[in-house]
């Protein structure tokens, strides 16, 4: 026995300090391999030897290896305790050894002969031996272990089966009956057994256990899960609580695969609501909810109601992680549908003092998510007193909320704006914790206009203490943008230089240019010649970057009165489309053909006004609160495949949103680069793409409008997903549904010459329109000849002629929202009533949709930006959408707002548009559907 490990036992347990490994090793090898074996000292050299492996511990192979084979040696020994430890052992030891093929039969001999204590433990071990092409000879172990009596022997053979799965598919497949009657089998509590030291008890866990194979080996067959889910409806077949969840899940993702079996699920489900397990009742409204939010035709609203009665009713049970559980569901049905969740709000106010904070957050944040006008004051004024006591993981997510409630009700900016100032001047925190602060006060200025003053002025005596240069750079940005058009700009200046006089070089550097853009405030020569005074101090700086951008500063401020240039390098009105000024200046690198004497040419970006930039701000977020919480009910299991590692502090456009915008930016590029095209003048405006085709038919098509002054371009991108086939001459063929009364003359077509498999092209079409709005539908056809590809060489076989084809693809509209830009206006009210010609128009829908299907689709045709959170319908039955967007032809504004009225007869609208231009008012109100 060695000295050091056994002389300090008390000392390593109490201190928590890990055994030599060295030691362990050289007494692990001579107790062994002793005669007699003492059992007991086996058992505690293996929990040592295990202990060192749990806590990332490592063996060299041969080390290991002997190990493996040292400890196989107690497979001999009678003792059931340390034959069980054996079995741990060698689980662990056989990821990091040689040969451990070698221990297969004396497992089997075990698996066969072994006393019941040992034989799941035994059975478990051989996943971990067995390979390939050793796993078949298990095969007549696991499928009489499966069968067993014995509920320990069975679960450990379903187990093994199952993790068997990536090694040997086609054995386990094998197992299919005897899993099948593994569900039947409850395995009820055996009699007495003489060889058994335990009494035997059953849990039916084997149902959980051969349930979740099953799945596995029949996922991919929809009628096979199908016949075992109905199986198990009968309330005598699964006895397992847990194995009617995983009942549940798999009819989940039936459902989802196809919507209109939710029905046959229902009776099942109303029963289940009643069951005495509430794992059950929680799954059963999991499962309902997520699939309601996705496909809310198929449920009804009775039906939907009664889940939210039963969440309801288990807010109020004493057990947290039921109370957890139906408070995480509530909360994600009121991300979509927050009137839904309305009437469980005297119960989540009870929740918000609950000692649980992960409890009482939830609560907080589902209650602002269904607040109301009446209440936000209140929930605002609670949030005040809790949110000091918990963690700044928990601030985070309380902060998030009320920034949504911030675009949800701008009206309310008041109270929101208090509890923003109050938090981020009066409480602790982290980095994390105070930029969530000043991102969502960034947010109210830029949307909230009238909060723009007094958050200001509340941010200037917040950087007077800061100690983040980050949060100092973002709020003195914000201050050289936003704080020249404030009635009292001379207010912000004191507050900004001081940073030039008390802070670092960072600060300074971005003091210099926030002061310079003051330099530009109109009708204030005072504050003008002051600023130049200050910057003229500043040009003697001791760091070159801070001395650097005063002496630009200076320059551009004294040309900026005779050169409108130097203006927009102090204060631009536009912003470049980031997307293509990334490509274009990545081309401009990478060329380098004459080592940049040629200048870069930025004509050809886009540029974007200030109220266009916060339309797309504005629009993007909407987007993202709707399709995050739709995908965090679809698939909140599932980690995201890309996400940002900067996603707590990021909170700009998704990975998913940068690729369309590339994919946009790409079209136009590729469109502009074409000889015939140039003569067209500058791009107006392009539409996003739109799929014309089923994402499972043979040619993937993607449709894209772009419109110039006098000419119109239809794009079509098609990909050939037929193998071994090339199209050769493939273009559109585009009709028009107005015939001869249609304005657009079509003057060429750009077709694809060869389309490879695999492959995605773009061909052309191009008219020449008047000038103005011109509005018609195309009934497309795409054209092609189909050849025969050697799948040696790739290529066309020789003297292949192909034959001529045709496919029809949906058809193209070319509408009034094609001529409209989003744009974003503070006050839709004051703007509607300030423009002059008006239109309006009535609708009736037979269709079956609800008013936030109608609602999208409005969205999406007219282009235009929804404002005051009208993209969200809260009631059923009726809905105004507001609308507001500005002519991509001449800048003028569009204002639309759409009553919808919900009725057994259908959907009844009244759209009522105002604009400055009253053919495009006229076009969009009358061709809305």
């Amino acid at each position: 026995m060695s000295a050091q490990t056994y002389k300090k036992k008390h000392e390593t347990t109490i201190s928590g300090e890990l055994p030599d490994k060295m030691t362990i090793y050289q007494d692990c090898m001579t107790t062994f391999n002793e005669s007699p074996v003492n059992a007991k000292r086996c058992r505690i050299l293996i929990s040592r030897l295990l202990r060192l492996l749990a806590n990332g511990e490592t063996f060299p192979e041969n080390e290991a290896t002997t190990l493996f084979f040292s400890i196989s040696k107690l497979f001999q020994h009678k003792n059931d305790s340390l034959r069980q430890s054996v079995y741990v052992a060698i689980k662990e030891l056989s990821k990091i050894s040689e040969d451990v093929l070698m221990a297969t039969s004396s497992i089997m001999k075990d698996v066969q002969t072994g006393s019941p204590l040992i034989v799941p433990n035994a059975i478990r071990s051989l996943t971990y031996v067995l390979d390939e092409s050793t796993a078949f000879s298990a095969e007549r172990l696991l499928r009489s272990a499966i069968v067993s009596r014995d509920p320990a022997v069975s679960s450990a053979a379903l187990i093994t089966s199952y993790n068997l799965l990536p090694i040997s598919e086609a054995t386990v497949k094998r197992f299919a009956n005897e899993t099948h009657e593994a569900i039947k089998d409850p395995k009820e509590v055996l009699g007495d057994n003489p060889e058994r030291d335990y009494p035997a008890r059953s849990t039916f866990i084997t149902q959980y256990h051969a349930l979740g194979l099953l799945y596995e080996l029949k996922k991919n067959d929809k009628l096979a899960l199908l016949k075992i889910a109905q199986e198990c409806f009968p309330n005598w077949v699964l006895k397992s609580s847990i194995a009617k969840v995983e009942l549940i899940k798999v009819m989940t993702d039936l459902v989802f695969r196809d919507p209109s079996l939710f029905e046959s699920f229902q009776n099942q489900l109303e029963q289940w609501f009643a069951s005495r397990h509430e794992s059950v009742q929680i799954e059963c409204a999991k499962m309902i909810t997520s699939f309601a939010m996705a496909h809310p035709s198929y449920v009804s609203s009775e039906f939907f109601a009664s889940t939210i009665t039963l969440l309801q009713s288990m807010l109020t049970v004493p057990r947290p992680p039921t109370l957890f559980a139906a408070l995480r569901i509530l909360n994600k049905v009121s991300m979509v549908s927050p009137e839904k969740v309305v009437i469980c709000n005297p119960e989540l106010e009870s929740l918000i003092n609950h000692s649980n904070r992960n409890i009482s957050t939830y609560a907080i944040t589902t209650l602002l998510k269904t607040g109301t006008d009446k209440n936000i004051s209140n929930l605002i004024s609670t949030i005040t007193k809790f949110i000091h006591e918990v963690s700044d993981d928990f601030k985070i997510i309380i902060i998030n909320a009320v920034r949504t409630l911030s675009l949800n009700f701008p009206h309310e900016w008041k109270s929101i704006l208090d509890f923003l100032i109050d938090i981020l001047k009066n409480s602790e925190g982290g980095f994390d914790y105070k930029n969530s602060i000043v991102e969502a006060l960034i947010e109210i200025v830029s949307f909230v206009p009238q909060s723009k003053e007094p958050a200001l002025e509340n941010l200037c005596d917040f950087i007077e203490d800061c100690e983040y240069n980050e949060l100092l750079v973002r709020i003195l940005h914000l201050l050289g943008k936003e704080g020249p058009s404030t009635s009292q700009p001379s207010l912000y200046v004191r507050h900004i230089y001081n940073r030039v006089v008390l802070e670092n070089s960072i600060i300074r550097s971005a003091a210099v240019v926030a002061l310079s853009k003051f330099a530009l405030t109109k009708n204030d020569s005072a504050l003008n010649e002051s600023i130049i005074s200050l910057l003229r101090r500043i040009a003697n700086d001791k760091d070159d970057e801070v001395r650097d951008r005063a002496t630009i500063a200076l320059k551009f401020i004294e040309s900026s009165k005779e050169n409108i240039k130097a203006q927009d390098l102090i204060q631009s009105k536009y912003s470049y489309d980031l997307s293509s000024l990334e490509k274009k200046l990545t081309t401009y690198m990478s060329s380098n053909e004459d080592s940049f004497k040629t200048p870069f040419d930025a004509s050809a970006i886009p540029k974007y006004t200030e109220d266009e930039v916060k339309a797309m701000e504005l629009k993007r977020k909407q987007e993202q609160l709707t399709n995050a919480d739709l995908e965090g009910i679809n698939n909140e299991d599932e980690e995201p495949i890309t996400k940002r590692l900067d996603t707590n502090t990021y909170k700009g456009a998704t990975l998913d949103e940068h690729e369309q915008d590339l994919l946009s930016t790409q079209y136009i590029e590729e469109l502009l680069s074409i000889e015939e095209f140039k003569v067209f003048g500058n791009l107006i405006n392009s539409s996003k793409p739109i799929s014309l085709t089923e994402s499972e038919a043979e040619f993937e098509v993607r449709g894209v409008k772009h419109l110039f002054k006098e000419h119109v371009v239809l794009q079509f991108n098609i990909a050939n997903t037929l193998p071994d086939v090339a199209l050769d001459n493939v273009s559109v063929a585009c009709i028009s549904q107005l015939e001869d009364e249609s304005q657009l003359e079509e003057l060429f077509t750009i077709p694809i010459e060869r389309l490879l498999p695999s492959v995605e092209s773009p061909c052309y079409i191009a008219y020449k329109k008047p000038e103005g709005i011109v509005l018609d539908e195309f009934v497309n056809t795409l054209t092609f000849t189909s050849r025969e590809l050697n799948p040696d060489t790739n290529e066309v076989y020789e003297g292949d002629e192909g034959f001529q084809d045709e496919y029809e693809i949906d058809s193209s509209v070319l509408s009034a929202g094609d001529y409209i830009k989003s744009s974003f206006v503070s006050s839709f009210d004051t703007a509607f009533d300030e423009l002059s010609n008006s239109e309006v128009a009535v609708y009736n829908l037979q269709e079956d949709l609800s008013l936030q299907d109608v609602t999208n689709r409005l969205i999406t045709s007219t282009s235009c930006l929804p404002l005051e959170n009208s993209q969200n319908v809260s009631d059923s039955s009726e809905h105004t959408l507001k609308l507001f967007g500005k002519s991509a032809l001449n800048g003028s504004k569009i204002a639309l707002i759409v009553r919808m009225v919900k009725s057994s007869k259908g959907i009844a609208l009244k759209a009522s548009g105002k604009a400055e231009d009253a053919t495009l008012c006229s076009s969009l109100v009358n061709g809305l559907l």
